[in-house]
C-alpha cells in the first residue's frame, strides 16, 4: 500500500486501502474494518489517516495479517517513496520502499 507521513501523520492512498464488500471474503472485510476502526481519518475517496500514536497498533495488525496468508503481500505492507527519508522504526518490520 503507497504510503507517505507527513506531519506525524500516516497516509494510507486511497487506491490501495482495502475495500468493504457485502457479502466478500470475511478476511477482507475484517482487514477494512480493522484498519478502519483505528484511522484518524477513512473517508471514501481520500487517504487514509493513522496519527502516530496507533502506528504500533497499525503495525501489529498489518504484520497479524501478512501472516494469516490470506491477503497478498502488497495489501498489507506500506510503500514508501524514496523522498520520504528514513521509515519509523515503529513501523520497520511493515514496510519498504515503492
Amino acid at each position: 500500500m503507497r504510503a507517505r507521513i507527513e506531519n506525524q501523520v500516516l497516509f494510507i492512498h486511497r487506491e490501495d486501502v482495502p475495500e468493504f464488500k457485502k457479502g466478500g471474503s470475511v478476511v477482507r472485510n475484517s482487514y477494512f474494518w480493522a484498519l478502519r476502526s483505528i484511522a484518524g481519518r477513512a473517508r471514501r475517496g481520500s487517504d487514509w489517516e493513522y496519527e502516530s500514536e496507533v502506528w504500533l497498533a497499525l503495525a501489529r495488525m498489518l504484520m497479524s495479517f501478512t501472516e494469516s496468508g490470506y491477503l497478498g503481500y502488497k495489501e498489507t505492507v506500506l510503500e514508501f517513496p524514496l523522498s520520504q527519508g528514513e521509515i519509523p522504526s515503529v513501523l520497520r518490520d511493515v514496510a519498504t520502499w515503492e
